[in-house]
Formats: structure tokens, sequence, C-alpha cells
């Protein structure tokens, strides 16, 4: 398995503006792609700014491609997303799970 993980900083009311997104519009929409196993979206106060960062879990780096397309670094962030964030990586780091404490 491989996490995607992705970041960017957001106003309180863009986080919840964010989160809101996240549970509502782009959940539904990653549970549809082949190879999506799961994900989580966390945050931590960030001088006056909320920093959020995305992690997704896929079976295999042929999924993320099928996701991203050639570019696995790029970030994936609709431009509606775009709207609720001051900033916003544009890459994402990916990391093969070695371990995995979930039951």
């Amino acid at each position: 398995m491989i996490v995607r993980t992705w970041s960017a900083r957001a106003t309180e009311t863009g986080a919840d503006r964010y989160r809101a997104y996240f549970e509502k519009t782009l959940t539904h929409q990653l549970r549809k792609l082949p190879g999506f196993v799961g994900g989580y979206l966390l945050s931590r106060d960030d001088s006056g700014l909320v920093e959020l960062t995305v992690h997704t879990l896929w079976a295999s780096i042929e999924a993320i491609r099928a996701f991203t397309g050639d570019d696995l670094t790029a970030a994936v962030v609709e431009p509606e997303a775009l709207d609720f964030l001051e900033e916003s990586e544009s890459i994402a780091v990916h990391r093969t799970v070695l371990v995995d404490l979930h039951d």
C-alpha cells in the first residue's frame, strides 16, 4: 500500500469549508476510483492559520497514476477546493507502507 500526502493552509473558516468539501464531495469521488483504499484529513494550528494534510491510501503506484496522470508528484486539487485555501502545496509525496497496525 502507498500513502500519498499533500498539504495546504487555510483560515479557520476556510479549513471548515474544505472539511465539508472533503466529506461531501471529494470522499465520494475518491471511493469510485480503482485502487483507492482510504484516507485521512488532518489539521493543526499553524501561526494563525490551519495546516491541512491529506493522506490518501492506494493499492499501487499504478492506481495513483490513474488518478494523477503522468506526473505522480503533481498535487491534484480541484479549483473549487482552492477557493477555501490560503496556500496549497503543488506537489504530493508518496510513501510505501511497511507496517500496518489496523485490524
